[in-house]
């Protein structure tokens, strides 16, 4: 739980991560395509959260390329296919929030979420205590993502 005890780091999350030259859970990249990587979310709203996002530091789609905006979609189906292997995952949601109107979390550097979903994940804890059960550390989720990329097609 370090992750969330730790001081936040200062700069974009992303342009951080994708700075290090070697991926593991402590940049949790899990894949890098050619304009666009996928990361676990390292706050997330279930275990396997994803993101796609574009090596261009840019808060648009309409400031990407056709072809990274592409790649985007690419890795998001791939995305959906491990966290359907790997964690039976019963649903998906996909969404990209733009601004913080919306609701963005890092709102300079565009990215798409892909969480996994099961009947029943909205229980009583987070629907009244407002508050969400992960029940897997970031390492593990990362170990597991990072070995089904592999078999992913």
């Amino acid at each position: 739980m370090s992750y969330i005890l730790n001081p936040k780091e200062e700069g974009c999350a992303f342009c951080n991560a994708i700075d290090k030259e070697l991926d593991g859970p402590e940049n949790l990249i899990v894949y890098r395509g050619q304009r666009a990587f996928v990361i676990l979310n390292r706050y997330p709203y279930t275990s396997g959260h994803l993101m796609a996002v574009p090596y261009k530091h840019c808060p648009s789609l309409e400031g990407l390329d056709p072809e990274t905006r592409a790649e985007m979609m690419e890795l998001t189906t791939d995305s959906v296919r491990v966290l359907q292997a790997e964690y039976r995952a019963q649903g998906i949601n996909i969404g990209i929030n733009i601004g913080d109107a919306a609701g963005a979390g890092i709102p300079q550097h565009i990215h798409q979420h892909i969480v996994p979903r099961w009947v029943g994940d909205a229980n009583f804890i987070s629907t009244i205590g407002r508050t969400r059960v992960v029940p897997e550390a970031l390492e593990d989720s990362y170990a597991r993502i990072r070995g089904a990329w592999s078999v992913k097609t």
